[in-house]
């Protein structure tokens, strides 16, 4: 597939890794000489220096004969012109990053399409959905949700008081009916291992397990992990993301906002109605203890500074709060955060990324995460009528071992898979990969 990125940003050039790795044609074009220079000292990939608004310089980076044209500059009216200039052009598919929820509903989407714009995607509103839902399970890392609840992927880390510690996947399968949970990933000293019956789990390894909500309870028992309510919240940090949140959990949690900026304090207080805003600094652990952060259950720092967000929810777990949110955007800090015991973790750049490789598949893929702490991604591939993968049993099939296949979805029945699963058409099914599987995963559905 040929791909033109428009912008060499943090996003941009995550999409480059992602798409180079999976050996696309990819070109990336950005006024800056110096980004584009970095990036292809790292990425097999073109190069154009220009304006991405500008007709001749996206003529020049070859956008009539692309397949995928990705407009991730830092500014929206620019992303958006650069996109519908591309269609005009002959891109054959075209996606702008945004910033502006409203240009998502169905209404709008509609009259983007008719200038030529197929897809958007709204970094903010992908990272606070992800905020809010890390909420709904305490004791967890991260969750995501396939298929109306259907089937849900955890990443879990797991400690010398979880039960299952020291154990093979077989002797924890043994403990219970073994179609509660499985077991498809481990994210091991910086690696990630696909794992299998005669592999042991560790203290201080983060778990990748997919199940039910019936098997919910059983999975968090077997982590060692002590459920409580949510109900008490702080949160530092009064961005984009950091609104978008306050506005959904204020109407179901008490609610705390602190922000540094005396006008945007303002300006929070009269956009949220049952919300405290707070004008302070959050690093001052005598303010925390004032606002009463050792009363709250969970702590969320998005500010636009990954140290700050970092320090801050380090000072929170330090005074006793179960569960912290930072969100991290510069990249080279990630696994640094996971090494602190940082709860969960939130990377816009990578939520939005995810939301953008799907549309890079030939096969039918309705989901594609990329797990922020981990090299694996997560696929909902939809098996076709005489795909590969409904050749046989997975036993039988003799899969990668660089991918994992943690659940099905046949209609409304839910399946954790063994050996002898057989995959049907139509059937949604989960897989976890390695970047070198990913081409495997998609030979297999075609």
């Amino acid at each position: 597939m040929k791909i033109v990125i428009a912008g060499a940003g943090e996003v941009g050039n995550h999409l480059a890794k992602l798409f180079c790795n999976e050996d696309h044609d990819v070109i990336l074009m950005d006024s800056d000489e110096n980004k584009l220079r970095k990036a292809a000292t790292n990425y097999d990939l073109m190069t154009v220096t220009g304006s991405v608004s500008s007709i001749e310089d996206l003529k020049t980076a070859q956008v009539s004969g692309c397949d995928l044209f990705i407009a991730v500059p830092p500014y929206e009216e620019v992303s958006i012109l650069s996109a519908m200039l591309a269609k005009k052009l002959g891109a054959k598919k075209t996606i702008a990053r945004i910033n502006n929820y409203e240009y998502l509903q169905p209404e709008n989407k509609e009259y983007f399409r008719q200038l030529g714009i197929d897809e958007m995607v709204y970094p903010e509103h992908l990272g606070a959905q992800e905020i809010i839902a890390s909420l709904k399970q305490v004791g967890i890392r991260q969750m995501f949700e396939f298929t109306s609840s259907k089937l849900i992927l955890y990443a879990i880390k797991i400690r010398n008081n979880a039960p299952i510690v020291g154990k093979t996947l077989a002797e924890i399968n043994a403990m219970h009916d073994p179609n509660l949970y499985y077991t498809l990933a481990v994210n091991r000293d910086g690696k990630t291992i696909i794992v299998h019956g005669k592999d042991v789990l560790k203290h201080e390894d983060l778990i990748y397990v997919i199940t039910t909500k019936a098997g919910t309870a059983q999975l968090l028992a077997d982590t060692g992990k002590v459920q409580y309510e949510v109900r008490n919240i702080m949160m530092l940090g009064g961005s984009r993301i950091g609104l978008k949140v306050a506005k959904v959990l204020e109407n179901d949690y008490h609610l705390k906002l602190i922000e540094i900026d005396r006008e945007k304090s303002n300006h929070l207080a009269d956009l949220l109605e049952n919300t405290m805003v707070i004008n302070g600094d959050g690093r001052n652990l005598t303010l925390l203890k004032d606002e009463g952060i050792g009363k709250a259950d969970a702590f969320i720092a998005v500010t636009d500074t990954s140290e700050i967000n970092i320090l801050a929810c380090q000072l929170a777990k330090k005074m006793g709060v179960k569960k912290s949110v930072a969100e991290v955007e510069n990249m080279d800090y990630i696994d640094l955060a996971e090494n602190m015991g940082i709860g969960t973790i939130v990377n816009k750049k990578i939520i939005a990324a995810s939301y953008i490789y799907r549309h890079t598949f030939k096969a039918n893929v309705s989901y594609v995460k990329c797990l922020t702490a981990s090299e694996a991604d997560v696929l909902e591939m939809i098996a076709q009528k005489g795909a590969r993968i409904t050749k046989g049993s997975l036993k039988e099939l003799d899969l990668p071992k660089e991918i994992n296949i943690g659940g099905v979805i046949r209609g409304e029945e839910t399946i954790i898979p063994n050996g002898s699963t057989r995959i049907q058409a139509g059937d949604r099914v989960i897989v976890l990969a390695l970047p070198e599987g990913l081409k495997k995963v998609e030979r297999l559905f075609l």
